[in-house]
Formats: structure tokens, sequence, C-alpha cells
């Protein structure tokens, strides 16, 4: 079993990094209920398996997970560090995914590996000054995975995804998020096609997809240092609790043991 570098992890302050296409925590989690995300995710445990249990599935442990955008799961890492991957559908599927790890096999639709090969991630977790180099070190690890497939996504539907980031670029920004009929018509498609597009491509709806891009500029924003409510007023909630709830539906379980004392 590998021993944790840094001694007790369990001192460690929970790790978010967001980058361009991209974002990872890394930290001690314990049960989080059913949800799904509106990005491909690749599960990891740090240094034990986890436990996982898919829709429709009983629970079984492993060492690391990849599943599809909007495909529900739950997990239970019991206490122990876990790294969780988003990836963004322009940047790669979730079978780019794979890459990074070995003797996977198909299970309810998630692709389950008994072995990765993860000693990146676990040295951003265990070193406590990661931030300084974590975007470059998550550009190597999605570059290595983009390497390893081709990337098809419909243009039109990675310039709709390019135009939710840029409408987040800046502070409060995110709240004039494009509407799905303004996005249909700077596609050149009816709103109906559009939005069947649109699913097809990435596994998600248009206003789940903005949803989700909204969440992900809040948490950028507790990175940097600001509260919750200030997080949740400048990634476009209406309010802390609107954040709080819409964090809890995301990613199955309350901000504060994520999010609380988060490195920054």
């Amino acid at each position: 079993m590998y021993e944790p570098a840094a001694g007790r992890t369990e001192s460690l302050k929970p790790l978010w990094h967001v980058g361009d296409g991209r974002m990872l925590f890394a930290g001690c989690l314990q049960r989080n209920a059913l949800h799904s995300h509106s990005a491909p995710v690749l599960l990891a445990g740090l240094y034990d398996d986890f436990r996982l249990k898919l829709r429709g599935s009983a629970w079984f442990s492993c060492r690391a997970a990849i599943i599809r955008a909007g495909d529900a799961y739950e997990f239970d890492a019991e206490g122990r560090p876990l790294a969780v991957v988003y990836v963004e559908p322009t940047e790669t599927p979730a079978e780019g995914l794979v890459a990074l790890l070995r003797e996977t096999r198909e299970e309810h639709g998630a692709l389950i590996g008994e072995q990765s090969d993860l000693a990146l991630l676990r040295a951003l977790y265990e070193d406590a000054a990661c931030l300084r180099w974590a975007d470059d070190a998550m550009a190597d690890l999605i570059g290595f995975s983009k390497a390893k497939v081709r990337q098809t996504i419909d243009r039109r539907v990675a310039c709709a995804i390019q135009t939710i980031a840029e409408s987040g670029a800046a502070e409060s920004d995110l709240v004039r998020t494009p509407s799905v009929d303004s996005a249909a018509r700077a596609a050149g498609l009816s709103t109906s096609r559009f939005q069947h597009l649109f699913k097809q491509e990435t596994g998600v709806s248009y206003r789940r997809y903005a949803a989700w891009a909204r969440m992900r500029a809040a948490v950028a924003e507790v990175v940097k240092g600001n509260n919750f409510t200030r997080a949740a007023h400048a990634a476009g909630f209406y309010d802390q609790p609107h954040f709080a709830h819409e964090f809890r539906r995301i990613f199955g379980a309350p901000a504060s043991r994520s999010l609380a004392s988060v490195r920054s």
C-alpha cells in the first residue's frame, strides 16, 4: 500500500483547483448521495479503494471510476482521501480519461479501473503549496488523455460552451449567460434542434450545463478566498442558500464538507 509522503493526510486542507476546461477536488470525504454532473468525471482513491454505487447497481469497491456526464452515482470514501477530476466536454470525452486507468471494465455505463497510475494527483494533494503548480500539472494530465482520443464534439455546441465560459469571465457576468433561444440562433438552428444536438453531444441539457458553469465559477471564487455569500453573488446565484441548495444537488453533499477551509 502506498504510504503518504506527507504523513497523516487527514491534516491537509481540501484542495480545489479550477482551470480552463477542467476542475480538481482532492480531500477526505465520507458518503455523497446520488447525484450527477454535466461533465465527465474521474474518481480515484488516492491511497485506498472506495465504495461506489451506480444507478441500478449494488455497492461495490474499486480504485478508480469514470462517470459519463448525466449519469447518476453515489460514493462512500469512508473518510479517506479521494480525487475527483471534472473535464469539460470540449476537452475530452469520458473515453479519453481511460488512458489514466488500467484493467478497466464497463459497469452500468461507467468505466471501472482496478488500477490507476495517478501519482501526480497524490503529489498535488500532499503538497500544501500545490496551487502554484496545479494548473500546469492538470494541463499535462488532461493533455495526455486528449492525445488518446479524437475529439469530435460538434463545433456549434463547442461554440455555445465557449460562450457560456466567456460570459462568466468577469465577476457577476454569468447571470447574463445567453438563453437557450439565443444560443440556438447563434448556432443557426431552431431551439428544439439545438437542444437535441447539445444533449446528444454533451449528455446534458443546455440549461443544466449553464448551471454547472455557474457552480464552477462559484467554486473558483471560494478558492480565491471569498466566503460562500460573496462567491454565490459573484457567480450569479440569488443568495447563499440558493448556492448551498445547488451545491448539494450537483455534488450530493453540503458545500461545508469540501469547501470549508479550502486551500487558497
